[in-house]
């Protein structure tokens, strides 16, 4: 058996395959083990923003009815054993290995997986084995192709499409929703808060062909907010006041209204019975790190993961509307690969300053890439490639009112995390 540092350095290895979409090598691996995934109770998360909070909404909800969750997402932002979780509980590295080793004994080493195939497969195996009640799978990229879509969902989330990966998946909105809506399965219900005409047009289509119910956020189901933080949510059976989530932003309550309307499904089918204080546990309980998370105060630091143009809409909305400050101090580090312009008209001008850093991941955009396109929309910025300088000067700059954000990517966001003592990995049990 290898040591866990000697798989996790395997399975990295595994991205010099780079990305390739395609179910068969994952159904090839999952086949010679048996195909133990086939037994799993799945729901399917997919979407462009907000899948991994969704999906974690689910799992923390499910949990709190006594049920034994699996959660899978990704990316992990410090440690890989975050990326399989039970109960909110990481994996083991003892697990990790024993789940390992029988994966790679029944790969081809000719024709590897690539990294999330694999990752993927162990997943899976790992729920089976544990004998989950429930296994809420959060799609890596796209829908039709990805390597978690070997599985047979009792229902699919299709959380919102906007332009995002078009490398992989398109360069138009409808091309992305197509990918997307590849995760709907012979009558399997679909919920979304998707509101496009175009991309709506292409789900309902592909509900149809399917066989398969969809249910809209704003047409079958909604929510109200209130003054107080709380909100109200108008399902298809149940109505619910004075709902409290521990997740914050005015977008994550669109998430939570596509949790409790896939909850209000699966009770239709017969899968579960909701139960209200269960319910309103799993929100108030909920974890998910790096979504507008506060590492400090005084100054106060605020963490958020957003990666493309809509979140970073959803965090500049989150900004305006749910803190309180004098000035706001930008740290970004983002992908080369995204729409960093689209990412910066959105949030710069909310700023007085804006630092541009370089995380040490191989798709970092170059720092002086960012300042050169951020001359339309602030005066005062700086270039600090090094992540932990970066932030250590926007602490000094900031004023006790003041707000300090650090953003741009996920992977940036686990480096800052290390940066503010988060442990990359835990104690063996």
């Amino acid at each position: 058996m290898s040591s866990y540092r000697e798989t996790v350095d395997y399975l990295f290895g595994l991205q010099k395959h780079g990305i390739k979409f395609g179910l068969n090598q994952t159904r090839s691996v999952l086949a010679r083990l048996g195909n133990p995934h086939e037994n799993l109770r799945c729901i399917h998360v997919g979407g462009t923003n907000g899948k991994g909070s969704t999906a974690a909404m689910l799992s923390s909800i499910l949990s709190r009815h006594g049920f034994k969750v699996g959660l899978y997402s990704s990316p992990h932002l410090v440690r890989f054993t975050e990326r399989f979780r039970i109960n909110d509980q990481e994996v083991s590295r003892k697990c990790i290995l024993r789940v390992f080793d029988d994966v790679r004994k029944v790969m081809d080493e000719k024709e590897p997986p690539t990294f999330f195939e694999a990752v993927t497969a162990m997943a899976l195996v790992y729920f089976a084995r544990e004998e989950v009640d429930w296994a809420v799978i959060e799609v890596g990229m796209g829908g039709r192709l990805d390597a978690t879509n070997v599985i047979r969902p009792l229902a699919s989330v299709i959380t919102n499409i906007g332009l995002d990966h078009q490398e992989y998946l398109g360069s138009t909105l409808a091309a992305i929703a197509r990918e997307k809506a590849g995760i709907v399965k012979d009558g399997a219900p679909v919920v979304t808060s998707a509101r496009q005409p175009v991309v709506r047009g292409i789900l309902q289509t592909a509900c149809a062909r399917h066989g398969s119910r969809l249910y809209r956020l704003g047409g079958d189901f909604r929510i109200r907010r209130s003054a107080d933080g709380s909100f109200h949510y108008y399902g298809l059976r149940h109505r619910w006041s004075g709902l409290s989530l521990n997740l914050a932003g005015a977008h994550q309550y669109l998430n939570a209204a596509l949790a409790l309307a896939t909850l209000e499904v699966l009770e239709g089918d017969g899968r579960l019975q909701v139960e209200e204080k269960a319910l309103r546990r799993g929100l108030n309980e909920v974890r998910w790190p790096a979504r507008l998370e506060i590492l400090a105060r005084d100054p106060l630091i605020v963490l958020d993961g957003a990666h493309n143009p809509q979140g970073a809409e959803y965090l500049r909305e989150s900004l305006r509307k749910h803190f309180t400050y004098k000035d706001l101090h930008l740290v970004l580090g983002i992908m080369g690969d995204k729409d960093i312009r689209g990412m910066l008209r959105r949030l710069l001008p909310l700023a007085k300053t804006a630092i541009f850093t370089q995380p040490r991941y191989v798709r970092a955009a170059d720092a002086e890439q960012m300042r050169q396109l951020a001359r339309p929309y602030i005066q005062k910025h700086y270039i600090i490639p090094d992540p932990a300088s970066a932030i250590d000067q926007a602490r000094r700059m900031a004023g006790p009112e003041d707000l300090v954000c650090i953003t741009g990517s996920l992977y940036f966001a686990g480096e800052v995390k290390e940066i503010f003592g988060e442990p990359t990995a835990l104690e063996e049990d």
